[in-house]
């Protein structure tokens, strides 16, 4: 083959990669097209999510002879979750209270199609005990669960006769027990581990008696796992210093100081993902006074 040839060659193969490189090209900005297109959709979705989030955390608390609640939810900017919510049994001496903190939107979808499912049943029987009712959750939830989705939820009811809390609760939720007059909170365990693909526990119960001044307080997983642009993340400890700090302090003085050294820790006001705190004070007027009825 003279140089002649060899240059035809060259300049045929050359043509041959520019055709195939803007074939390449074509399919590189056609799939772009459909990944933007695909973003934007999610961006959507994720943004009804969160509005949808917004709505469903209850604005007003009933009022509870003998009880004082403070809360607070969040709504993160990239991965939502929580839900609570605080509401009277049909026997008046009862009250319950719920939060859930899930993994992301689709998650908290699922486990709200759940609340709404059992929500007939927990009605009709506001009696049933904390473990039975996260049960029947981990009956319809597990399932559905695809991948790595998890789920944890805090279960409890307070009985106002004998001032007791019977609670179920599982993975990574905060919940401490702040009694009259002390500076140091006692953390309550979770008794199983987080809703996921394969669970298989059974949700067991635990009992607290509550005294004048005992404080309840509550804390999602954003709150906790809120993380500094270092990667350094709040953490239990910090949850806890928080209220230990305003331990003498009214309700909204513990709740705001949690989410103010949250605020301050990562360095800014938009938290990433959800975060909900929920503060309860046992009153001391009225647990002196409050007697079975006959």
């Amino acid at each position: 083959m003279d140089d002649q040839q060899k240059i035809g060659y060259l300049e045929q193969e050359l043509r041959l990669k520019e055709a195939e490189i803007a074939r390449y090209r074509a399919a590189l900005a056609k799939s772009n097209s459909e990944l933007e297109k695909i973003i934007a959709d999610l961006g959507h979705e994720l943004k009804m999510a969160s509005q949808i989030q917004k709505i469903l955390a209850p604005t007003e608390i009933p009022s509870i002879p003998g009880f004082e609640f403070s809360t607070k939810f969040r709504a993160g900017s990239e991965r939502g979750g929580d839900y609570f919510d605080i509401f009277e049994h049909e026997d008046k001496m009862k009250f319950g209270i719920v939060l859930a903190c899930s993994s992301g939107y689709s998650m908290s979808a699922l486990f709200l199609s759940v609340l709404i499912k059992l929500s007939s049943q927990i009605e009709a029987r506001r009696g049933l005990p904390a473990d039975q009712v996260l049960s029947r959750m981990a009956e319809e939830l597990v399932p559905n669960i695809d991948n790595a989705d998890t789920a944890s939820v805090f279960y409890g009811v307070i009985d106002r006769r004998g001032y007791e809390l019977s609670y179920s609760s599982n993975g990574s939720l905060v919940a401490f027990l702040l009694p009259g007059g002390a500076e140091m909170p006692t953390k309550l365990l979770p008794v199983s581990p987080a809703f996921r693909k394969g669970f298989a526990e059974k949700p067991l119960a635990q009992t607290v008696s509550l005294g004048p001044k005992d404080r309840l307080v509550l804390c999602s997983e954003g709150v906790f796992s809120a993380a500094h642009a270092s990667g350094e993340v709040f953490g239990m400890d910090r949850v806890m210093d928080s209220v230990r700090r305003c331990a003498k302090g009214p309700v909204h003085e513990i709740r705001n100081e949690i989410l103010f050294q949250v605020e301050s820790f990562v360095g800014s006001a938009e938290p990433v993902r959800d975060e909900t705190v929920i503060v309860l004070e046992v009153k001391d007027k009225v647990i002196k006074l409050a007697k079975p009825k006959p």
